[in-house]
């Protein structure tokens, strides 16, 4: 049967034959600067708010600082990095920390079922180092190029300013890799007690990087010395009744009375090689490593001791970006890494302004002054430090200005080799695995309210999506399957009969003998798209 939905295009009227995946060289990538579809797609995605933030827009903040402890587990720091901010100890770091909701708007309650932002500015002597993540380890999807859709499918409805449970349900039950993550969010875990009681994690691969320009992937965490708190949906509830604003005020009255929040920097470090002997690839933000093989390992510890003096001119005028790393510390080929670092600063140029780094809750510190040849744009003030030629704005040059800084002994080069083309992960075995895994982890009372919150979600949503999501927790564990469906009155045996989705998850992939709310459908793909690259 003929699709009747009209084909998928750019904005330009060129057809889209894959909306999952990010052009990349090989499947594990690196993703290339000439993602033409993605930066369309991203860039448009960055402008939809002004001046509010698209994601993260209620959010508070603290000043504080980071100490190294020199060594990751039991041994030397410089080992695996030569990053100084992780390598000397004696040294306190200044930083700023942004926590956050993200779907909901400013005014939004900070009750609210959603992952918290936990965006860290350390503001070291060799520049900004920004760890831009969430207080949950994974993320709903490992390409990119489905943020905006996914960020739309979780907003309010456009024609009913409702956010609406089955458009949660549709977009999760088309991309299996989000599973994991839903059996996060809609436990318990999804709605921290407060900020300081709450973890924080990267989410994305990076790599560390030594002297020696050896480099070992990495994941890095943040445990609350205050332990973890997590509220049911009925005690969020509760609290919602008389304050919409709780986390805020609870972070800002610990720290005036000297109550100050601490939470240990902890990394799990792995080989930089593709590990074949795991049945997810580490560079999968949907995946957690397992902490049994990969365990935490201390690094140092971080205190936030300071309230902002002013909201606006430090908590939402805070700009992060996971491009902004040290020399020691750098990118791997993680897909969402790779796309956020376009986005993040991106956005924070679109809606803070191209000098946003000239702000003072944003400018390295005076140790790391920055001098560059970048002028003027809107809102520009700072001028040339005195003493130097302002005639030269631009490098090289044998007369003034400034100059290339001296290379390391070691340079890291890391070899790519791949076809060019469009590609989706086929370690996906885990999708269901770390999901049903982590239902099986959690305590009854913990399952209880997972069961029930998605349960009723489900209540509200077109049969077609019910069973398809039935399909899909059951085959993560069968308990969960079942419950699901009983809490939802839902035919465990219709579910249970689905043929699987197509091999390709596409958001819109029709199901035999259903009909889908209208919407568009990707173009189908060329015999051929892929070229060679060395």
């Amino acid at each position: 049967m003929t699709d009747p939905r009209p084909i998928l295009t750019t904005r330009q009227g060129h057809p889209v034959y894959d909306n999952q995946s990010l052009r990349s060289v090989g499947e594990r990538g690196p993703a290339t600067l000439e993602n033409y579809q993605f930066i369309e797609k991203i860039t448009h995605f960055d402008r939809e708010r002004i001046p509010e933030r698209v994601v993260h827009a209620r959010g508070t903040g603290a000043h504080g600082y980071f100490e190294a402890y020199g060594k990751i587990g039991s041994e030397p720091a410089r080992n695996y990095t030569r990053a100084r901010v992780l390598t000397e100890t004696g040294v306190r770091t200044p930083v700023f920390v942004r926590f956050s909701t993200v779907i909901g708007g400013k005014d939004s309650p900070e009750t609210a079922r959603d992952p918290r932002g936990f965006a860290v500015k350390l503001k070291t002597v060799d520049g900004n180092w920004d760890l831009v993540g969430n207080n949950l380890k994974i993320f709903f999807i490992r390409d990119a190029i489905k943020f905006p859709d996914m960020i739309h499918a979780f907003k309010p409805d456009p024609v009913t300013n409702r956010q609406e449970p089955w458009r949660f349900y549709d977009f999760v039950s088309q991309s299996p890799e989000a599973l994991h993550m839903v059996t996060w969010v809609k436990s318990p875990w999804g709605i921290p007690a407060n900020y300081r009681e709450m973890e924080g994690a990267g989410v994305n691969t990076y790599k560390l990087v030594n002297d020696q320009g050896v480099a070992h992937l990495v994941k890095f965490h943040w445990q609350p010395k205050q332990g973890v708190r997590n509220l049911t949906s009925a005690q969020a509830a509760e609290i919602q009744a008389h304050d919409v604003g709780h986390a805020t005020k609870d972070l800002y009255e610990a720290i005036e009375r000297g109550d100050c929040p601490e939470w240990e920097f902890c990394v799990q470090i792995m080989s930089d090689d593709e590990h074949p002997e795991l049945d997810f690839d580490p560079l999968d933000d949907t995946k957690r490593w397992p902490e049994d093989r990969f365990p935490l390992l201390p690094v140092g510890r971080m205190v936030l001791d300071r309230n902002p003096d002013n909201v606006f001119a430090e908590t939402e005028q805070s700009a992060f970006g996971t491009g902004v790393l040290v020399d020691g510390i750098d990118f791997s080929d993680d897909k969402m890494l790779q796309g956020r670092t376009l986005s993040y600063s991106d956005t924070q140029r679109y809606r803070v302004g191209p000098n946003y780094l000239q702000l003072p809750i944003n400018a390295p510190q005076p140790a790391a002054r920055a001098h560059t040849n970048q002028r003027d744009g809107q809102m520009a003030y700072q001028v040339d430090p005195a003493g130097s030629n302002k005639h030269v704005n631009y490098e090289p040059s044998s007369v003034a200005g400034v100059r290339e800084a001296p290379r390391p002994a070691k340079e890291y080069h890391q070899w790519v080799e791949g076809h060019l083309g469009r590609y989706q992960t086929t370690r996906t075995s885990s999708d269901y695995r770390q999901a049903g895994e982590r239902y099986r982890s959690f305590e009854d009372w913990e399952r209880d309210d997972l069961v029930a919150n998605i349960g009723g979600d489900l209540k509200q949503c077109p049969e077609t999506i019910q069973l398809r999501m039935v399909w899909h927790l059951w085959h993560c564990d069968e308990d969960y399957g079942r419950r699901v469906a009983q809490t939802a009155g839902i035919d465990l045996e219709r579910a249970k009969a689905l043929p699987p989705l197509p091999g390709r998850a596409a958001p819109h992939a029709a199901l035999p003998g259903t009909t889908y709310t209208e919407g568009r459908r990707e173009a189908p793909s060329p015999q051929r798209e892929t070229t060679s690259a060395k």
